[in-house]
């Protein structure tokens, strides 16, 4: 046996049994309309978010914003992108595309969130390694709150899952905040019914 498989064989033999997950329980929440609420969260993280007509402008958006000569990796069949993305696609073959688009399983009002599994961002390397990413989200996808996200199944059923509020940030070199820092410099959110 390899030395990871008997590592990773100690680490299983070493858990503690399974127990349930906690009943989360429901909060009362600020109310009001959905869409505005988001939008009002995502803007005060840094995002943005962009009405089109229709999906096929999300490309028209994307030149406009970012350039003709934009590099773009798309995890949606709904815009294309110039670099294919596939699940045995390198991670780090990301690391030099300038726009990520994925579509965002849902939304959450309450923080301005996106929600993003395996599933959505075929490689989970997109969310990261961007420079600027793209989110195409369904309005009649949005949550109340963030105690929703967890009755939901297909939380329950990701193996990785991600909500992204806004771009990377930080301010913790004499109070500068800097995007990007860590992560994607900017985040778009485009509202694209399914």
């Amino acid at each position: 046996m390899a030395t990871r498989e008997a590592f990773l064989a100690k680490v299983r033999q070493a858990q503690p049994p399974g127990r349930p997950r906690p009943e989360v329980p429901l909060f009362a929440t600020a109310g009001g309309d959905l869409r505005e609420r988001f939008t009002s969260a995502l803007q005060t993280m840094g995002g943005t978010c962009v009405e089109v007509a229709a999906v096929a402008e999300v490309s028209a958006l994307i030149r406009e914003r970012f350039g003709a000569t934009a590099s773009v990796a798309s995890a949606t069949p709904e815009v294309p992108g110039t670099r294919v993305l596939a699940a045995d696609t390198e991670p780090a073959s990301l690391q030099d595309i300038d726009v990520g688009v994925v579509r965002a399983r849902f939304g959450v009002a309450e923080t301005g969130s996106v929600w993003f599994s395996e599933r959505e961002y075929v490689v989970n390397a997109l969310g990261y390694l961007v420079q600027h990413l793209v989110v195409l989200l369904d309005p009649a996808q949005l949550l109340d709150g963030l105690q929703d996200v967890y009755r939901r199944d297909d939380f329950r059923a990701a193996r990785y899952a991600a909500l992204v509020t806004g771009p990377s940030a930080t301010a913790d070199i004499e109070g500068v905040l800097i995007r990007g820092a860590q992560g994607v410099r900017s985040l778009t959110v485009v509202w694209a019914g399914a």
